[in-house]
């Protein structure tokens, strides 16, 4: 009989991952036993304990290059760095949840920061928590982006999106308030989720025939099987072409890029507000570090058949979030937009196909997680007695009622915009820098000229904010708990500290800048 041979698996390099699982599991229990009262602080520890200590294991393996788990899971530079990136913005994000436990006008609001204008608010606000399963969730969805990066076949890669994006289609209907609106976004997300996860599997099937073919007998998702089977003259480039296209389609939904940005702006604005936080920053960073894994690994052979397409994807991209985000008259919207125009820029970035775009790349996921986490955060504070004020006409003359969080939310819309000494210009200047050398000048030219389109909404929020006399109906700044401040304080020292002196996390995305086979 042929002995069965276990693969190695090298626990520490997987320790972010397994703490991350553990985490999810620990707080499934506390909804089942620890009493109500108590679930909310005891669920919030367990997440950020666990959230700190899945950071200091990706600090610890830094300079690891290895695969372990059978092949299965890369732990190189780029899966360190993308890791502790999430790893980073997840506990910001978590600042934003933990401080709503209790959700009021399609947030979760900070018990101690409720101002009880209602007798339901009054009962919400009188100890009772709600909400408390977003913690597991939040777990959840953090191992699965973990994995995702750090996928080495393509089937590992197909389990970690399931993992992460199921706890998010959930996440995103545990509005109260708006309830309905909230159960309608995470409805079309679900519901595009799925079939763009379709279009991936599909591909991954088309690729193992694809490697079947081209090996005469034997195939494999991995990716080294993959890279080799793209090298070779004989093989099937139907196949080849036809499984690329159904992976990118169901990596570009998550990158929420066009066409398939569509469950944006809707899921941005029916999700509670701390969560759309969590998904701007953290799943953009899976799903673009996925993107890069995918391309620079398994496809860099046949760079020359995807990048021209890709780079109408990203054209398309960068100015249908540009010009559509003139048009919103909802922050949140207005937000999703600029997030659409932004995985353009990204885009940009992937498409140099070189270290300096890897590296850029990487950079540019990091410094945007910031800054919009940040502007979440600022979303969240402004409200009035029926909750949330996201429609701009509210914030005209904000500027006069609440100038700090006003000048805060004016400095990370600038950011957005890429004006110097904000991490938006670094962010801008890098990737467009990479396409250059990598000679993408054409996407470059399209990415200025997106740029300065987009620069209009924001200034616009500005002039609103500054310019605009406060209404009656203007709300101010109101439930500015400790642990939302803390948040926004972050976000905004970043995106200042990374404008000023971005060398130091540049050189540490470029040193990380190299993949294992």
């Amino acid at each position: 009989m042929t002995e069965l041979k276990l693969p190695s698996i090298d626990y520490a390099a997987l320790a972010p991952i397994l703490i991350m699982v553990g985490a999810a599991l620990v707080g499934v229990l506390v909804e089942a036993f620890v009493p109500r009262l108590r679930r909310q602080l005891v669920q919030f520890v367990v997440g950020l304990v666990a959230l700190v200590a899945a950071l200091v294991m990706v600090v610890r393996n830094a300079g690891t290059e290895m695969l372990t788990a059978g092949n299965a899971i890369a732990v190189d530079g780029p899966t360190l760095f993308l890791q502790g990136g999430i790893l980073v913005l997840a506990i910001m994000a978590l600042l934003l949840i933990g401080e709503r436990a209790v959700e009021r006008g399609g947030a979760f609001v900070a018990q101690a920061a409720i101002t009880a204008d209602s007798t339901e608010d009054r009962r919400q606000a009188s100890g009772v928590p709600g909400n408390t399963e977003v913690y597991p969730l939040t777990m959840f969805a953090i191992a699965g982006m973990l994995v995702f990066v750090a996928a080495n076949d393509l089937l590992t890669m197909f389990i970690a999106l399931e993992v992460f994006s199921l706890p998010l289609y959930l996440l995103c209907a545990l509005a109260r308030r708006r309830r309905l609106l909230s159960q309608e976004a995470a409805l079309k997300y679900f519901m595009l989720g799925a079939y763009a996860s379709a279009f991936f599997l599909f591909g991954v099937a088309l690729i193992y025939g694809f490697t079947v073919k081209a090996a005469q007998g034997s195939g494999s998702v991995e990716f080294s099987t993959i890279h080799t089977a793209v090298l070779d003259p004989e093989a099937n480039k139907i196949l080849l072409v036809a499984g690329l296209a159904m992976l990118a389609i169901g990596l570009l939904f998550k990158a929420a890029a066009a066409p398939f940005h569509v469950w944006t702006p809707d899921v941005y604005q029916g999700a509670p507000t701390a969560i759309t936080g969590f998904m701007a920053a953290c799943t953009k960073v899976a799903a673009f570090g996925g993107l890069l894994r995918v391309l620079y690994v398994a496809f860099d052979g046949s760079a020359w058949d995807f990048t021209p397409v890709l780079g109408g994807v990203a054209v398309l991209t960068m100015l249908v979030g540009a010009i559509l985000a003139v048009t919103q008259t909802d922050i949140k919207r207005l937000l999703a937009y600029s997030s659409v125009a932004n995985a353009g820029y990204l885009l940009v970035g992937v498409l140099a196909m070189n270290k300096a775009g890897l590296s850029s790349t990487m950079f540019y996921l990091v410094a945007y997680g910031f800054s919009v986490i940040a502007a979440f955060a600022v979303v969240t504070l402004v409200r009035d007695a029926d909750g949330e004020a996201t429609h701009l006409s509210r914030w005209a003359g904000l500027g006069r009622r609440s100038p700090l969080y006003a000048g805060l939310f004016t400095f990370i819309l600038l950011a957005f915009a890429g004006i110097p000494l904000t991490s938006g210009f670094m962010s801008k200047f890098a990737v467009f820098g990479a396409a250059l050398e990598g000679g993408q000048t054409w996407l470059v030219i399209v990415g200025v000229v997106s740029s300065m389109i987009l620069a209009f909404p924001y200034l616009r929020v500005v002039v609103m904010m500054w310019l605009s006399e406060p209404g009656d109906t203007t709300p101010s700044v109101s439930g500015t708990g400790a642990l939302t401040k803390l948040a926004l304080a972050i976000g905004v020292v970043a995106t200042l500290v990374l404008g000023v002196a971005p060398a130091s996390l540049l050189e540490l995305a470029s040193g990380a800048a190299e993949f294992v086979r």
